[in-house]
Parts: structure tokens; sequence; C-alpha cells
């Protein structure tokens, strides 16, 4: 199944002009030195690196002046001050929550994707679902527990019912997500997250279908790329299924009705726009037995790795690995005007 576009429809003559587009943008960047930006002190390092070894291959694959820059390297600073353009590879902390992209916005370096105040709004699970239920998005009900705060565990079952999800507010990858099953276990888990990731929340569980839908473009000129079905060998998409091989089967596109199919691309393109990101997101749909389609996650930095998601989807809709590194790329152009 191709992609749902927003808006729809293509004459020849558009498709020449964007070709032309492309030639233009691919000469510009021929020129140009772009830092891979991997590695980083999140909890996701390594898996950073795996996607900045990734893209840099691919870049150099297509003829560009290209070298991977770690953020936790002692001479980070004077690496960047090198280069021309950013490609921002990190996940996690320091590199997906908006502070790598102020910095970069302070030194005058056109960087991939979306900007500061997207980054770090999808980066905060707490206040990304805020502004999913103000633009009403679907999203699991919650109760937030911040490390500053006391807090009552008081009804949470009753309320949310049981299973639980817990999950630290500011982590990716599926870092800390632990499932709750029973009452006298909510003040443990929370108690033990609490002390290792600072700020969390409880979920409610949705019984469903996990997918995930990878969005490509800038501005309204946004598409969604074919939905992914996440089948897990573990009881949910945690950390080890998505960085394991064989632990998770990929399925595209999703086995869904084709009314649901085309909400459930809506509704990633919405929560893109909502957040304003740029260039690229993916956007983790929890489809309910209803077919409601519930957002629990945005990614402003998807994995880029072998066993990544974004790259299967690019996949499905027919583009290979480099069209997809080149068209993330290409973000970095439009970001330059706003510099």
């Amino acid at each position: 199944m191709r992609s749902l576009t927003c808006p729809t429809g293509q004459t020849s003559q558009t498709t020449a002009k964007r070709l032309l587009l492309i030639m233009d943008l691919r000469e510009y960047f021929l020129h140009k030195k772009i830092g891979v930006l991997a590695g980083g002190i999140s909890s996701e390092r390594e898996v950073s690196l795996r996607s900045g070894k990734n893209v840099l291959e691919s870049l150099k694959t297509q003829g560009f002046k290209t070298s991977i820059i770690d953020p936790a390297d002692n001479d980070f600073i004077e690496q960047m001050k090198k280069i021309d353009v950013a490609f921002i590879a990190l996940h996690g902390g320091y590199g997906e929550d908006g502070s790598i992209q102020g910095l970069l916005e302070v030194m005058g370096i056109p960087y991939t994707g979306s900007g500061v105040l997207a980054s770090a709004l999808a980066m905060n699970k707490v206040s990304s679902k805020r502004i999913f239920r103000e633009q009403g998005i679907p999203t699991p009900d919650y109760a937030y527990f911040p490390l500053t705060d006391g807090y009552s565990y008081e009804n949470l079952s009753s309320r949310l019912g049981l299973p639980l999800i817990a999950k630290p507010v500011s982590e990716g990858s599926s870092v800390g997500v632990t499932i709750i099953r029973n009452e006298p276990g909510i003040k443990e888990i929370i108690d033990e997250l609490t002390d290792k990731y600072r700020d969390v929340f409880i979920e409610k569980y949705i019984h469903g279908q996990s997918v995930t839908v990878s969005i490509l473009g800038n501005g309204k000129k946004l598409r969604a790329l074919p939905v992914l079905e996440l089948v897990s060998k573990n009881e949910f998409y945690d950390y080890e299924a998505k960085y394991t091989s064989g632990m998770t089967e990929f399925i595209i596109p999703a086995r869904l009705d084709a009314d649901i199919y085309r909400n459930v691309c809506q509704t990633a393109i919405n929560t893109h726009l909502v957040l304003g990101c740029e260039g690229f997101s993916r956007v983790d749909i929890l489809v309910a037995d209803d077919g409601t389609p519930f957002v629990h996650d945005v990614n402003t930095i998807p994995g880029l790795t072998n066993l990544s998601d974004l790259p299967a989807c690019a996949n499905a809709d027919g583009m290979s690995y480099d069209e997809l590194i080149f068209e993330m790329l290409c973000s970095a152009y439009y970001r330059k005007e706003k510099l």
C-alpha cells in the first residue's frame, strides 16, 4: 500500500518540478560538510551510534562529505565549528529533547528534523499528552507523578483499571516502561522508576494492535508512509523487542479495516502538525478493539538502524534507505531559511 499524502494529487508538471528540486538540493549538499551527530550521553547511546553509522555510510555512498560527531567527545564544539549542516541521529536526552537543536541554532548550523519546541514537547510525554487532549487527539488516560510533588496512589486502579503501564516522562525506546498488574505493585514500581528516572506517569492499558506511522514532508505537504503493525514476542514492544533481531514481526501494511487505516494515518498527520514537528516523525499508536487510534508516543528522531521502524516503512513505500536519508537531509535545507 502506497503512502497517504496530505494534500493528495500530483501532475506530471509537479513531478518534473520535484525532480528538478531534488537535483538542486543534491547539488547544494554536495558542496557542504555534513556532520552526523550520534552517540551522546543518554540511555539510548548505543542505538544512536548504530543509527549514526548507517546514516554515515549512506551519505558517503551518495557522494557527500561527512563525518561522525559524538557530543560525548571533549572537543565536540570544536568539531561542530567545522561543519555546514548537522544530520541529527541522536536519541533520548540532550539529543531529542531540543537541547542540541538549541545549540545548533545558536551556532547558526542548519539541522535535520524538528525544532527546539516540537522536540521538547514530543520528548516530554506528559506535555505532549496534554496537547493531544486539548486538540482532540485520542490518547490513553493517565496520572502524573512528578518527583517534586507528594502524590497519592488512591483510586488509581479503579480510575484507570488494571493492568497499568508505568513510564518515565522523558525516555525513549521504551526504556523503563513497566507493566503494573496489581494494586500492591503500584507504589513499588512508581518509587523504583522515580528513583531512576525522576518524573514518571501511569497510563491506562489499551488492549489492541500496536502500530506506528512514519511521517515525511515539510509544512503541510505531509505524507504518511504505509502503517507498520508490530507483533512482539514479548508482552509489549519493549527495548529488547525493538533492538533484538527476531523479537518482533513487522506486518506492512497493518491488518486494519480500510476506514480505520485511513483514520490512523490522518491521526498521525494531525499529531505531527499539532506538536509542530518538521521534516519527519514517527507516531506510535495503539488501535483499540473498537478501532479508536490512541496516540501514546511521538518520535522526532526515529531510529535508523537495520531493525528500525522508519526504514521498514520507507522500504514498503518503494524508497531505498539512501532515498530516505536524502529526504531527511533535505529538511535541513528548509531549516536554513529560518536561521
